[in-house]
């Protein structure tokens, strides 16, 4: 197992409440509440920008598997909602 802790298993993994983006840590909770407080303030005004900001900062990666996760953390596959419709 690696001591890095930007190494991380799937135990890290996590849905964006409103918007149900998966995405991966990288880092402790806490240095990414450290990392979006210490953002000027035009870029935390969006949900989209902040994550956008800590992918870019390695703390974060978006995990594009087209799996997302509805407001009440259903987990649900693209597909699933496709044969739905």
């Amino acid at each position: 197992m690696s001591e890095d802790p930007r190494v991380q298993g799937e135990s890290n993994d996590h849905y964006v409440k409103h918007g149900g983006v998966h995405f991966r840590t990288h880092v402790s909770p806490q240095e990414i509440n450290d990392f979006v407080r210490k953002l000027p303030a035009g870029k935390r005004e969006s949900l989209f920008e902040v994550l956008d900001q800590l992918g870019q900062a390695g703390l974060i990666t978006v995990v594009n598997d087209h799996v997302f996760a509805d407001g009440d953390g259903v987990i649900a596959g693209g597909e699933d909602i496709q044969s739905l419709q």
